[in-house]
């Protein structure tokens, strides 16, 4: 190796010490979350090997201003949790061309009576994302189908959660659930539903169906599963060992509390230690070799961009969800259920579980995917959502949903 190289990667070495070490100031348990960065670490001390941080950080500002991903736009509205949160919500309508094709059929049935509301699709989407994390499947959907995309609350455009900010408490799946009831009250009051979730998003689906079973039956026509779970996540290793995992998840939820309450510092910590975090977000978001820089980049704007106090208040819902008996619900109706053969935030192990629960689901497994897939894999969540919508009448089965970056 050259003096160069061998110079890069002491630097490399110290700098990842060194972010060690602040983690270490929040208490001991530095050392277990160590264990979690320490394979995202050695990548890229081997990607600084070649690549300057200078230039790293022009790329980054270059791909922040030149990428299209999370531009798409539609009707801005707001709804109200239960405990008052606001929660935002954008609609983006049918065409008059395609809503006149796909209805003229049966307004000659119907005689000139009360065209029926059309089916509207609900995405939800996960942990530390937005609802941006769906432009793929937005781009190709739009126009084509009435959609609602909606930032979970503290996420996004959305408030902060209103019990939160009050006392600090945790937020709970059953909460996320009630949420999305009001986001369908506001959207979406009448009509067919298709419910679409990716991971947490998945998790606040199987809440709503938990706790407004009439709801689903009287209303949901498909639903749509994406790399979620319905249980077990404590159970999780990420990919790591499991003496280190277990290390992990004894202090985690204490450090992330006592990292919530000192925000300011932390995020200036997130700021400086900038590419050791951009390689840990690409480890569990991606397994693809080829993953477009842009898209990477996309990915960790939407994950940065979650304060570290929000992402203390979620963790704890995770280890106590366990929605396996609402998916009854969901026996009768029309399922996707896909994931990444390689997430290992909710191993498509996960998927299989739920898909065994209800057999007549429909199973993908995405080859050489990680958990982001309907960004990695944009064409193939996508293709497999417009053949849902097509089996449940949501579209024309010709409609051409196109998969495009916008």
């Amino acid at each position: 190796m050259s003096e160069t190289n061998t110079g890069a990667a002491a630097q490399a070495a110290t700098e990842v010490a060194a972010a060690a070490g602040n983690w270490r100031r929040a208490g001991f348990a530095g050392a277990a979350i160590g264990v979690v960065a320490a394979g995202a670490a050695a990548g890229v001390a081997i990607e600084r090997l070649t690549v300057g941080r200078g230039m790293r950080k022009k790329a980054r500002l270059a791909l922040d201003a030149s990428g299209p991903y999370g531009s798409l736009r539609g009707m801005p509205g707001q709804a109200y949790a239960d405990d008052g949160t606001e929660l935002s919500y954008e609609v983006d309508e049918i065409d008059k061309a395609s809503a006149d094709s796909a209805q003229a059929p049966r307004r000659r049935r119907l005689f000139g009576r009360k065209t029926p509301a059309p089916v509207t699709v609900v995405f939800s989407h996960g942990y530390c994302l937005s609802q941006d994390s769906w432009h793929f499947q937005r781009a190709a959907l739009r126009g084509v189908v009435r959609s609602v995309y909606w930032d979970q609350r503290s996420h996004g455009r959305s408030g902060r959660g209103a019990a939160q900010l009050a006392d600090k408490s945790p937020v709970s799946i059953d909460q996320l659930g009630r949420d999305l009831k009001a986001v369908i009250d506001a959207a979406a009051p009448e009509g067919p539903l298709v419910l679409v979730g990716h991971s947490m998003g998945g998790m606040t689906t199987m809440a709503l169906a938990d706790h407004f079973p009439e709801l689903i039956r009287e209303r949901v026509v498909g639903v749509a599963l994406i790399g979620t779970s319905s249980g077990r996540l404590g159970e999780v290793n990420f990919g790591l060992p499991v003496a280190g995992m277990n290390a992990v998840r004894r202090v985690l939820p204490g450090v992330l509390k006592a990292l919530g309450s000192q925000a300011d510092l932390v995020e200036k910590g997130r700021r400086a230690t900038a590419d050791l975090f951009a390689g840990i977000i690409k480890r569990y978001s991606f397994s693809s070799k080829d993953v477009d820089p842009a898209i990477s980049r996309f990915a960790e704007r939407m994950i940065e961009s979650t304060p570290i106090d929000v992402v203390a208040e979620f963790y704890p819902a995770f280890a106590e969800h366990d929605k396996t008996e609402a998916l009854k619900y969901f026996a009768e109706l029309p399922v996707l259920v896909l994931a990444g053969d390689k997430d290992l935030v909710t191993p498509s192990e996960h998927s299989e579980v739920i898909a065994d629960l209800l057999p007549g689901a429909e199973l993908v497994l995405v080859p050489d995917s990680g958990h982001l897939v309907m960004m990695e894999h944009p064409e193939v969540v996508t293709d497999r959502i417009a053949d849902l919508l097509a089996r449940v009448g949501a579209v024309p089965a010709a409609a051409d949903a196109r998969t495009s970056s916008g």
